[in-house]
């Protein structure tokens, strides 16, 4: 078992590292060029009922009250911090079009590449493989928001999210992409 103070220590620093994340994510966003994946905001459960369907929110699994609000504090503080959001893709889930809606508006976009794929682990391959292509792509001076689920982040970056976190990425010229931060809202 490590000494008291050494354990102190890391854990010290492991409160430490997400702020400095943090501040390191923003200031990428703040200079563009960049991509923030988001993890929808606060709905309670796991999946979706069975026979849910796109076209009905009804049927699915839903933002809370305090996703909802979770969700217009992400799009506060993009504004507040003078974010140049360029564009917005979401899945076509309701939860994630809500949180992308309530965050930045109207200019969000249906991307299917985004849309979970939790019940149908046959497509991740694929949709991570557009999801990544997406990534990679983005050259602006701007930020990409893209709006999606725990699985759809997992498989492209190996980051579990919170609900509401964001991940920044950086595209490498060439091919790939770094992970400059996570930020928690």
């Amino acid at each position: 078992m490590a000494p008291l103070p050494a354990l102190l220590s890391l854990m010290l620093l492991s409160w430490m590292l997400p702020a400095q994340a943090s501040d390191e994510a923003w200031q990428a966003l703040r200079q563009g060029g960049t991509v923030a994946i988001l993890r929808h905001a606060r709905a309670p459960g796991t999946g979706d009922p069975a026979g849910f369907r796109l076209d009905d929110c009804a049927t699915q699994r839903n933002l809370s009250a305090e996703g909802r609000q979770q969700a217009q504090t992400i799009g506060e503080q993009f504004r507040t911090r003078g974010i140049p959001v360029e564009r917005v893709l979401s899945s076509r889930w309701c939860r994630a079009l809500d949180t992308a809606r309530l965050a930045f508006g109207a200019v969000t976009e249906p991307f299917p590449p985004l849309d979970s794929f939790f019940g149908g682990r046959e497509r991740e391959e694929s949709q991570t493989q557009a999801l990544r292509q997406t990534v990679q792509e983005w050259r602006s001076r701007g930020v990409l928001v893209l709006v999606t689920h725990q699985v759809n982040i997992t498989a492209l970056t190996g980051v579990f999210p919170s609900e509401g976190e964001a991940l920044v990425l950086r595209p490498r010229p060439g091919a790939g992409f770094d992970l400059i931060g996570r930020i928690r809202f």
